[in-house]
């Protein structure tokens, strides 16, 4: 997935206009209840694109502090991984010596640089940004990260400079090769839990080249099927990542999802399932990637056998936007029901990987419809007409129907739970999409 870094001045709006592209409802962002965002870092989907935006901190020139330094690395690892740079300048301030320097900057990164000016009202306020385009990039975009105004035109822009990604579900891998990447907060036993996977099969292990300096992906075969492991720096919640240069491991965590098929969420038995997890099931859920959740250090966790169930039952309930996700009490360091991990994987990616034909699809459809009548949108019956897999990887349904905007949520949770159940995919992410049709094939 495209990486999108804002950079600028301290106090020109970039955190505003983050919060606008990421938390906007206007179709800017998929969002998920009980699941929030930090505030350095979100997913934005634009016009069926989609790309991880980065907020960075504010751009001093000069001799700098011990603090502004730091600062400073963190824009520099931002333009190190970014895929395209948006420079925001500040309208009512006016150009200043640092957006010169700052550009400067930018052009010696040799990435795309899209310029927007911020607090710009309206369009009797354009003339402001008039004096930014000294700075030689062109086109400029007025913006308002308060208000809204021009932030559809700059996301069109970003849209268009993206590089190419393919459509959601499709994969260059081949599916023999399962991609699994383990993600958790610091210290809940990522590393122990990879190399106990290893354990007797590290005669097929070697290292891939080209892997950052976070992550390190091991290919390893066991029984017969290849896969390959992918281990992530912590994520941290953002009031315990005091360097700044920390917040950007949790963009190369993020990036590491996005090369997965399967993702292992563990977190620690002893602690509990905390925010920060929920956060990490969140980024999860956004990039639609399968999962197991992975209870680890339950060989230490003696309370019980009543004190346990109403553990895991906690846990399903805080988990409730993964419901698809199984779940597996572990112990990383002693191996207890670790040889149970990759079983799951296999059988959860199968699933993720399903591909569904066109008449089984419609079979299953009018046997749902049948089953439970969709309800009148304005006096008129909901139709649906046929349906079809778009994708897999997760297994995407469309359905074509006489009123897709009129889809009641409950139907299409009644749809999904149908498709689930009637497929054996109740292991795995769907996606249902509602799709109109001709008016002239709705009679």
């Amino acid at each position: 997935m495209a990486i999108v870094a804002i950079v600028g001045r301290p106090n020109v709006g970039k955190s505003t206009l983050f919060n606008r592209l990421c938390r906007n409802r206007q179709a800017l962002v998929d969002d998920f209840p009980g699941v929030t965002r930090d505030r350095n870092y979100g997913l934005v989907r634009w016009d069926e694109r989609s790309f991880t935006l980065v907020d960075t901190g504010g751009y001093l020139g000069g001799e700098l502090e011990v603090l502004e330094t730091e600062t400073r690395r963190q824009l520099m690892v931002a333009l190190e991984e970014a895929d395209l740079v948006v420079f925001l300048g500040d309208g009512k301030a006016g150009l200043q010596p640092e957006d010169r320097s700052l550009v400067d900057l930018l052009r010696r990164s040799g990435k795309p640089v899209l310029m927007a000016v911020n607090k710009i009202d309206g369009p009797e306020r354009e003339a402001h940004a008039a004096e930014f385009f000294q700075l030689g990039l062109e086109p400029c975009y007025g913006v308002s990260a308060a208000h809204g105004y021009g932030v559809r035109q700059l996301l069109d822009a970003i849209g268009e400079l993206l590089p190419e990604e393919a459509p959601a579900g499709v994969t260059d891998e081949s599916p023999a090769e399962v991609r699994i990447s383990i993600v958790g907060r610091p210290n809940v036993g990522k590393s122990t839990l990879l190399n106990q996977l290893l354990g007797e099969d590290r005669a097929v292990v070697s290292e891939l080249p080209g892997t950052t300096r976070d992550s390190i992906d091991t290919p390893v075969t066991v029984a017969g099927q290849k896969y390959v492991l992918i281990d992530t720096a912590g994520i941290r919640r953002k009031g315990r990542t005091t360097e700044k240069i920390e917040k950007l491991c949790i963009i190369k965590a993020l990036q590491s999802i996005d090369r997965s098929h399967v993702v292992i969420l563990l977190i620690d038995a002893g602690e509990g399932p905390t925010d920060q997890d929920l956060h990490i099931g969140g980024y999860i859920q956004d990039r639609r990637r399968a999962c197991i959740i992975g209870v680890n250090k339950w060989d230490a966790f003696d309370r019980g056998a009543k004190a346990s169930r109403q553990f895991l039952q906690d846990l399903k309930d805080r988990f409730q936007f993964l419901a698809f996700a199984p779940v597996l009490t572990l112990s990383a360091l002693s191996g207890m029901r670790v040889n149970r991990l990759l079983p799951t994987v296999a059988e959860v990616f199968h699933q993720y990987d399903q591909r569904i034909g066109t008449g089984v699809v419609n079979r299953v459809l009018q046997q749902a419809v049948e089953r439970h009548e969709p309800p009148l949108v304005a006096g008129h019956r909901l139709k649906f007409f046929y349906g079809t897999q778009a994708y897999t990887r997760p297994p995407t349904f469309v359905l074509f129907c006489n009123r897709p905007d009129k889809v009641h949520f409950s139907y299409q949770r009644f749809l999904a739970n149908h498709f689930r159940e009637a497929f054996g995919l109740g292991k795995t992410p769907l996606r249902i999409v509602f799709r109109g049709r001709r008016r002239d094939d709705d009679r």
